[in-house]
Formats: C-alpha cells, sequence, structure tokens
C-alpha cells in the first residue's frame, strides 16, 4: 500500500513540472521561435507609436529659413539723395554725399558724371583715387566724392561760373549711365569751374573723398 501511494505521488509530481515547463516556454521565448506574449504586447505598442509619430511627422510643417537674404542694387537718382556742399578746404573743392533712401543695399559704381549748366561731356577723374573696394551703402548710409572745381592758382582757362550742376550714376560695367540722374542745388551764386575740373571716385568715407 505504501508503494503504490508513493508512485502515485512521484507521477502528479512529475506531472506538475512537465505542466510548469510548457507554460515557462508558451510565456519566454527562448530563440527557437517560441513566441513571448509579453515581448510581442511590448512590440506592437511600440510599432504603433513608431507609426503615429511618422504620421505626425509626415503632416508636421516644414520649417521655414529664418534667414532672409538680402537685394543689393545699383546706387542711382531714385534710390538716393544728392548733396553738393563747397568746401572750404581744400580750397576750389566741391562735396558730393549720396545717401542711400532706399529699403535695399546698393552699390555705388565707378565715379560721379557731372555736368555744369550746358556742359557736353563730363570731366575726367582722379585715377589715383579708385578704391580698393566698391562702395557700398546700407539703407541710411553715405558715400563721398569730391570735385577738383578749379585749379588754386588760376592757371587753367575757359573760367567761368555756374549755376546748375546734374550728377549721373555708372552700373557695374562702369560704361554710360545708369537709372535716374540727380540735381542737387549748387548756391545762389554758383560755383567757378574752369578746365582743371575732375573729380574722384565714389569713396566710403569724407576722408578719403577730400584727400585729393
Amino acid at each position: 500500500m505504501s508503494s503504490t501511494r508513493n508512485s502515485r505521488s512521484r507521477l502528479l509530481t512529475a506531472a506538475a513540472t512537465v505542466a510548469l515547463a510548457v507554460f515557462s516556454l508558451t510565456a519566454c521565448s527562448d530563440g527557437t521561435g517560441v513566441t513571448d506574449e509579453g515581448k510581442a504586447a511590448r512590440s506592437s505598442s511600440e510599432d504603433a507609436g513608431a507609426a503615429a509619430f511618422s504620421k505626425s511627422a509626415a503632416h508636421a510643417p516644414a520649417a521655414k529659413d529664418s534667414a532672409t537674404a538680402k537685394k543689393t542694387v545699383t546706387c542711382e537718382g531714385s534710390r538716393t539723395k544728392t548733396v553738393a556742399a563747397p568746401l572750404t578746404r581744400p580750397v576750389n573743392h566741391l562735396l558730393l554725399t549720396v545717401t542711400n533712401t532706399g529699403s535695399d543695399t546698393c552699390y555705388l559704381y565707378g565715379y560721379p558724371a557731372v555736368r555744369f549748366g550746358e556742359a557736353q561731356s563730363v570731366p575726367p577723374v582722379i585715377e589715383d583715387s579708385q578704391p580698393q573696394a566698391v562702395v557700398t551703402l546700407e539703407p541710411g548710409q553715405s558715400g563721398y566724392a569730391s570735385v577738383n572745381l578749379s585749379a588754386a592758382d588760376g592757371s587753367a582757362g575757359h573760367g567761368r561760373t555756374e549755376k546748375s550742376l546734374a550728377v549721373y550714376f555708372q552700373g557695374r560695367s562702369g560704361e554710360g549711365s545708369v537709372g535716374k540722374g540727380a540735381t542737387p542745388a549748387l548756391p545762389a551764386e554758383g560755383v567757378y569751374i574752369d578746365d582743371s575740373l575732375k573729380v574722384t571716385y565714389w569713396q566710403q568715407s569724407m576722408d578719403d573723398a577730400i584727400t585729393w
């Protein structure tokens, strides 16, 4: 009788052990194809989250570039204001000041083509006054050039007084004028000019303009 009970006990223990082993294999993956139900649930949740993120990103507005490229144009009469002012030093000089009144940066190329009165030609430029770089004017900034009106010793010919002035602007090529010209006012008594009349290149600073 005791032997029979011991045999049954061993059989029940073996059966329980097998059942536990089967349950463990069902719940956990050992890499041999058996599914881990907990892991599968987590993977499904993660896949769903990734899909939602991907869909959200696809419908998200594209990021805008906050940097806006600045527009650059040629300085001319419609974008600037030109003032002509006689100087006491150096003597017999006229200072031209051009201020950018527009909203865009502009380049002040070359030198001013000036015409006093009814002149049919423009005076030559002082070649040595050419700057190393093109004068660039941000909105509100000014560029300068000086006009040598007459010989200090009175040695040049065809001296005369003129009461009107027109200033024209060059383009990048340096050939001819572009845009609108300017007609800055001269003093009521006019300015005296002669055949020694010449101009400087446009300069970034006033000091550079009146050096010549």
